[in-house]
C-alpha cells in the first residue's frame, strides 16, 4: 500500500493526514528544502503530496524518482480543502500506484506514466 508524504505547503491538521499512511514534513522539520523532502521521500518509498511544481519538474528529471501528487487547486479556505481531499483521496490513492505524477485541478485528474 502507498505512503504519502505532505508537504510543509500545505496544512498539516487535516483528519485525512491523521493515519499511519501519512508523513508530515512538518513533524520532522517544515524548514526542509526541497531537497530534503525529495530525499526523504526516496528514502522511504513516500509519494509526496504538495502544491509546490517544483517537485513535479524536479520528478522528470530524475529516475527513479519518487511519485508526487501536485495539487493545482488554488488557496481554497481550508473546509473546501479539506471537503475536497475527501471526495477525491480514494481515486488519488489508487491512482498513485499507477502514475509516477498525478497533477489534481478541481475539475480534473491527469496521470502522467
Amino acid at each position: 500500500m502507498a505512503r504519502f508524504l505532505i508537504d510543509a505547503n500545505l496544512p498539516n491538521r487535516l483528519s485525512l493526514w491523521n493515519d499511519s499512511d501519512f508523513e508530515l514534513v512538518a513533524n520532522h522539520n517544515d524548514a526542509w528544502p526541497d531537497s530534503m523532502v525529495w530525499d526523504y521521500a526516496c528514502r522511504h518509498n513516500l509519494t509526496i503530496v504538495t502544491k509546490d511544481a517544483d517537485f513535479s519538474e524536479r520528478m522528470m528529471l530524475s529516475d527513479p524518482p519518487p511519485k508526487v501528487i501536485l495539487l493545482k487547486i488554488g488557496n481554497l479556505r481550508l473546509a473546501q480543502l479539506r471537503e475536497f481531499l475527501l471526495s477525491v483521496w480514494p481515486q488519488l490513492a489508487e491512482l498513485s500506484s499507477q502514475y509516477k505524477l498525478l497533477i489534481v485541478k478541481l475539475d480534473a485528474i491527469e496521470g502522467i506514466v
